[in-house]
């Protein structure tokens, strides 16, 4: 069952982490606990499923990452575990994960992200990629982001009215 101090400690979390040295003491202080308390806290409401995680959420364009690209493959089935987990090893991949397709309209199956600061470093990188890998004989393209959309974490309980 969830209490009063979790609730609020739902509501001061989702919105982000202050950006300071010790964030969880900061929460502290606006709830009126601990630091040890918050981090108890939070790791009760993980355990019991109450949240699902706790993670960073990177802005990359603000940090001169302008050039971001969904690369997409068609891999067989059979192989797009264990090529997927190679992708995921290279520091420049970000994510790597599979999809099922959907008939003829998407052929492709594994997505893996880079980030990069222009388009040229990212191809450089996705040739690297394919190269070291052996994906050359399968079937890919390369999806530059148009825009970004805001990024955020999940909402768990919506802010109480003022009055």
């Amino acid at each position: 069952m969830i209490n009063t101090i979790d609730l609020e400690l739902i509501l001061a979390i989702q919105q982000g982490l202050p950006l300071v040295s010790r964030p969880y003491a900061a929460i502290a202080d606006s709830l009126g606990l601990n630091e040890q308390q918050v981090i108890e806290r939070l790791y009760y409401l993980k355990q019991e499923r109450l949240i699902k995680r706790l993670g960073v959420i990177v802005n990359h364009r603000k940090l001169g990452y302008i050039a971001n690209a969904m690369v997409v493959f068609d891999i067989p089935d059979e192989l797009s575990r264990k090529i997927g987990q190679h992708i995921g090893q290279f520091d420049f991949v970000n994510l790597c994960y599979r999809r099922p397709r959907h008939a003829e309209v998407w052929p492709y199956n594994l997505f893996c992200m880079i980030h990069g600061k222009s388009r040229e470093t990212v191809l450089q990188q996705l040739d690297h990629l394919i190269q070291h890998c052996q994906l050359e004989s399968y079937a890919y393209d390369v999806l530059f982001s148009q825009r970004c959309f805001k990024q955020r974490g999940a909402i768990y309980q919506r802010e109480r009215e003022v009055k």
